[in-house]
């Protein structure tokens, strides 16, 4: 056997893998699971009654109802814009195309708050545009448009990054084949080009659902904290904290801590598919 089979062939002593998946199950405990514990721990202190009475406050309800709102819009059109970013990058070839890649991860690289301070420079009272839009009578800071805004600018990668690298792998031969034989772009797309992606665009738009309903920076810095109107599920939860109400502010971030984990499950799910997939890509 050659050298490198052996070394694929050894395993490590049994103390090192014990000593190590010690060590990442503590990790896990300290980082993740004790904290999880500790709000919903915290959210039933006060028994269900109380749990109840907090997630049904009309303040609440119009946090969830908000937050839901600005999901339904801002991942659609992130969708869009991941599907046409990746078809662009992977399917063809222009001049530029390393800038636009650039440019989609510039959120990865972003702080929050400071792309939220962006949008209230552009579109703020004082503002670049902010005079000429008053003037209009439309406004964007404070309102439900700039917390729209706002979760767009720091969701719009998911989708599109988990999209290059499958369509990428996927090469262009089988929507060329499809044009060849007559058929159509938008036949091309949804009979070759959506089939081939389903499982990765599943992915990108489970990861950007779940950044878009738990952003707190970003949105924090336009909503500007009116009960019942601009406060979303993260910035409700901060205002009952800082009012004392903990029991409340954890059963509110209670509902958020059940949606990061139905999100975990359904990421795990999808990650397990959308490996098969791009393995079976390469193979061929």
């Amino acid at each position: 056997m050659s050298g490198g089979g052996s070394l694929r062939g050894r395993r490590d002593p049994a103390p090192v893998r014990y000593t190590l998946i010690a060590l990442t199950l503590l990790y896990l405990s300290l980082f993740i699971g004790l904290p999880l514990a500790a709000v919903f721990a915290e959210a039933l202190r006060e028994g269900w009654g109380e749990y109840l009475k907090a997630i049904t406050d009309p303040d609440a309800i119009a946090a969830m109802q908000l937050t839901l709102l600005v999901a339904a819009i801002a991942v659609p059109v992130n969708v869009v814009f991941g599907v046409c970013a990746a078809w662009a990058i992977a399917k063809f070839d222009f001049a530029g195309k390393s800038l636009l890649v650039t440019l989609i991860d510039l959120p990865f690289s972003v702080s929050p708050v400071v792309s939220g301070l962006v949008y209230v420079l552009l579109y703020g009272a004082n503002g670049w545009f902010g005079p000429v839009l008053d003037a209009l009578g439309i406004k964007i800071i404070f309102t439900v448009t700039g917390l729209v805004l706002a979760t767009m600018f720091v969701t719009f990668p998911f989708v599109a990054r988990e999209l290059i690298p499958l369509m990428q792998a996927q090469g262009r031969d089988e929507e060329e084949a499809a044009l060849t034989l007559g058929a159509g772009g938008w036949q091309t797309f949804l009979r070759v080009t959506l089939p081939n992606i389903r499982w990765a665009l599943l992915y990108g738009v489970l990861l950007c659902n779940a950044r878009a309903m738990g952003e707190f920076g970003a949105v924090s810095v336009v909503s500007g904290h009116i009960r019942g109107q601009t406060n979303t599920m993260p910035l409700h939860v901060e205002i009952l904290y800082n009012e004392y109400s903990f029991v409340a502010a954890f059963a509110v971030a209670s509902l958020l801590a059940l949606l990061a984990l139905v999100t975990l499950v359904a990421k795990t799910l999808l990650e397990w598919r959308f490996r098969d997939d791009l393995a079976a890509v390469r193979r061929h």
